[in-house]
């Protein structure tokens, strides 16, 4: 679709015109021994089906709960932990999420400290998508919303080389996978397609949970057959399919104009890479792939300002949100501008991102959004 603007036709850029419909940032304050719903703002409630929390005043462990696995199943991203059962989110709501009493120093609902939730919307909890196991590939359970390229898939494994539908209708961009029932010490398999040899049988791989960079094995991910309809496994590994074992994985794809999945090169420069998106971010998580750092996530409800230096969390450790000026970028109308030459984010080297939208730079009427 296009549309005339001053003379100027200007093609139709996304199909999402309110992101907050499917991605929401939710700041909210501790009440400890109080149970409390958090409720979200944005243009648009959202019930979401992923609930990633982490306390920003203290160190405390990230924790991933989401509506196919159920509320108070808790994961870690700094952890290589098997699941566990807390009060930490509680009910997956109509316009937000509760939480449970947090009495101690758990870090979901701590009394006066501060929290951030980062959500996404897949569907409401229900599969869209389910199998029994045949052959080598697993039994699974999948809700996809193929609109914002967002799949849950929960799956027993076989032990063997085998595929999992995802339920995306195209090839997914990035892949998260979690063991939840192991010995507590798996590792969160993360493929990304900029990953160095993505596509190749013995696919690429990276950690969230540790500062590693991306790697190649035989055992994780068949890259070469990752697919639009499938996420294809090299063997019957511990940490993605083992006989008999739960596991969640989650799946994303680009939509245009609303998240993007990329890479980018440093410079070590103040001056450095802009990433173009298509879109004001509103969420953007990154990670050095050619040597080992930490990950690195910002949002634009604790950013709401390019003040010079960024407050940021840590995904694969437990410390408590900081601000350096040495860490530097601004929140642009289409895009994000690096402003420093820190190595977890612009150091020499191969980097990738992953990235949502609070508006798209062009609607899907053609018509430029107010930049910034």
């Amino acid at each position: 679709m296009y549309q005339e603007l001053s003379g100027v036709w200007i093609v139709a850029y996304t199909t999402i015109d309110d992101p907050s419909k499917y991605f929401q940032t939710t700041l909210y304050t501790g009440s400890g021994s109080s149970t409390q719903n958090v409720v979200n703002g944005g243009n648009s409630d959202l019930q979401p089906d992923l609930v990633w929390v982490k306390n920003r005043t203290d160190a405390r462990w990230h924790r991933l709960v989401d509506s196919s696995r159920g509320a108070s199943k808790n994961l870690y991203s700094n952890e290589d932990d098997a699941e566990g059962t807390e009060a930490s989110v509680t009910a997956f709501n109509s316009d937000g999420f509760s939480l449970g009493t947090d009495t101690g120093s758990d870090g979901w609902n701590e009394d006066g400290d501060a929290h951030v939730a980062w959500q996404w919307k897949a569907n409401g909890g229900t599969a869209t998508a389910t199998g029994a196991e045949s052959g080598n590939n697993p039994a699974y359970s999948a809700q996809a919303n193929q609109t914002a390229g967002f799949s849950i898939i929960t799956y027993t494994g076989t032990g063997a080389e085998g595929d999992v539908t995802h339920g995306l209708g195209g090839k997914p961009d990035w892949i998260i996978t979690k063991v939840r029932n192991g010995n507590g010490d798996e590792p969160w398999v993360t493929w990304h397609k900029d990953l160095s040899s993505a596509d190749a049988d013995n696919g690429a791989y990276i950690y969230l949970n540790t500062n590693g960079q991306g790697q190649t094995t035989s055992v994780f991910y068949e890259g070469d057959a990752i697919s639009s309809s499938v996420v294809a496994f090299k063997g019957g590994n511990a940490n993605v399919n083992a006989d008999g074992t739960n596991y969640v994985m989650y799946c994303f794809r680009s939509i245009q104009g609303y998240s993007k999945f990329g890479s980018y090169t440093g410079n070590q420069s103040t001056d450095g890479p802009f990433l173009y998106f298509g879109f004001k971010p509103a969420f953007l998580m990154v990670k050095k792939i050619s040597s080992a750092e930490n990950w690195f996530l910002i949002d634009n409800k604790r950013h709401p300002i390019n003040d010079g230096q960024i407050p940021r969390v840590i995904p694969n450790n437990s410390d408590a949100e900081s601000e350096d000026a040495s860490i530097a970028g601004d929140f642009l109308s289409n895009g994000f501008k690096i402003r420093a030459t820190q190595n977890m984010i612009n150091e020499s080297g191969t980097y990738i991102y992953m990235a949502f939208a609070e508006s798209p730079f062009v609607s899907s009427k053609g018509v430029p959004t107010t930049a910034r």
